[in-house]
């Protein structure tokens, strides 16, 4: 029993808070990006993409 409480403090939970975190810094590093000319034309991010 103890083992199986272990376990399961050991999992990362996440809340809509955390999530929204992430996505407003995802955001900011974009914005800063596009402010500083740090940007992939369209043909180029398909390149990208199809190489995978």
């Amino acid at each position: 029993m103890a083992l199986a409480q272990a376990e399961k403090s050991r999992k990362i939970t996440y809340t809509l808070d955390d999530a929204m975190d992430v996505l407003l810094a995802k955001l900011d590093g974009a914005i800063d990006d596009m402010e500083n000319g740090r940007v992939q034309s369209i043909e180029e991010a398909w390149e990208e993409i199809e190489a995978v």
